[in-house]
């Protein structure tokens, strides 16, 4: 009862959040009052009152707060959005629509998630696929060549391999160890040189195709469920030093890995040219300082691809530092909650495949963070929920989606 309670209040601090946002917006509109935004606002808060009605009176089991967490970032990067440039906001609403809309199905129709487990060669040719679309298809956008087009509907395939990949390297990995303790090494490693296989090609395309990004979740995503599965910490150690060989060799081989490490290096030297974008992120962030210069009254157009990659350095730049660290809190606070699913789940491929899932959310806002604001080289990846993007929102929705599945499966969160 008192976790209803607890719940209750966060989808109120929610509906304020949405209104005081969306309010705002209505204000300070370029011709006069903008009664579009009000309107948007009204439709976010039906949505996310209906979505969580919904698991809740049907599916009353289960972590609420996962649903209820990644709404509260939607919020924040829609409002953002609209700040930003309103016709782009109502196409994330609609990709949001869509995402709660699958969000719900994968709840309601999927059976338990542990039938789906003995389906690893169909999840292998998935992400082989899946992999190789964009160095066989994509045209060159910003110097990667990881957007598809088809009919007017641009997706990036790497986006929804991750889901496959995850899935695979899951059902790949779910009876490692099994019915051979006492055997030799070499014989346990066995097991591990098809999935090992799979991610050095996904890597390899990753990189070919310039998505360095990619290429950093994929491997945190498939570390982090190779140690779940083997308690090995040795295996995590090797995997880092060929992971150290392997950028070392794309270093000296590919000239856009290496102009990504020089730029990190010393940002301001490429200022106006390579390292523009993140000279500009970084001026962004420090204009806004901690309370930021208030919704409307700074220049976060100034940086390139804000609405996507760089929609951080926006927000840190109007509503300041501080709501930048509590964006950052809130999803710490999501991951907390995603990585109690796997704690309670009944069978390995259900507990892996958690593990994936929520691994692959934490990766992704570290390294588009990361690269934000400077500590890391910058690679070209969304923040999830926050930024724009179609396939950005659907995945993560669907991943979240089965994380709540698994939650839902006969253990109680009250």
């Amino acid at each position: 009862m008192e976790s209803i309670k607890e719940e209750r209040k966060l989808l109120r601090y929610t509906y304020l959040l949405c209104i005081v946002l969306f309010v705002n917006m209505f204000f300070i509109g370029k011709s006069g009052l903008d009664k579009g935004a009000l309107i948007m606002g009204v439709i976010i808060c039906i949505l996310f009152a209906y979505s969580h009605f919904i698991i809740r009176r049907f599916f009353p089991d289960g972590d609420k707060y996962i649903l209820l967490f990644s709404n509260v970032l939607a919020v924040i990067g829609m409002g953002m959005l609209y700040r930003l440039d309103s016709p782009t906001a109502l196409k994330q609403l609609i990709w949001y629509t869509v995402g709660i809309a699958i969000f719900i199905l994968v709840v309601v129709l999927f059976p338990s998630l542990k039938k789906f487990g003995k389906y690893k060669y169909f999840y292998l040719v998935c992400t082989l696929v899946l992999m190789s679309l964009g160095s066989i298809f994509a045209p060159k956008v910003y110097g990667s060549r990881n957007w598809i087009d088809i009919g007017g509907f641009s997706f990036q395939p790497s986006e929804f391999g991750k889901l496959s990949l995850v899935a695979y390297l899951a059902s790949s990995l779910q009876y490692y160890g099994r019915n051979l303790e006492g055997r030799s090494e070499f014989i346990k490693l066995k097991g591990l040189i098809e999935p090992g296989i799979v991610v050095m090609i996904s890597l390899g395309l990753m990189v070919y195709q310039k998505d360095l990004g990619s290429a950093l979740l994929f491997f945190a995503i498939s570390v982090t469920m190779l140690y779940i599965a083997t308690s090995k910490f040795r295996y995590v150690l090797v995997c880092l030093v060929l992971f150290m060989i392997g950028g070392f060799i794309s270093y000296k081989i590919f000239g856009h890995v290496r102009l990504r490490v020089l730029i990190w290096g010393d940002p301001w030297k490429y200022g106006y040219d390579e390292g523009h974008q993140i000279v500009q992120s970084l001026i962004s962030i420090a204009s806004g300082g901690l309370f930021g210069t208030g919704l409307g009254l700074g220049y976060p157009k100034m940086v390139p691809v804000v609405n996507s990659d760089f929609i951080f350095s926006a927000i840190c730049e109007e509503m300041g530092l501080l709501t930048g660290f509590a964006i950052l809190i809130l999803y710490f606070l999501l991951f907390y909650r995603c990585m109690r699913v796997p704690v309670y789940s009944k069978d390995n491929f259900s507990r892996l495949l958690a593990v994936g899932y929520s691994t692959m959310i934490a990766a992704q806002v570290l390294v588009i963070v990361g690269g934000v604001v400077g500590a890391i080289p910058l690679t070209g990846i969304t923040l999830p929920l926050v930024s724009y993007g179609g396939s950005s929102m659907i995945v993560t929705f669907f991943s979240l989606g089965i994380l709540q599945k698994i939650s839902e499966d006969g253990q109680s969160y009250e």
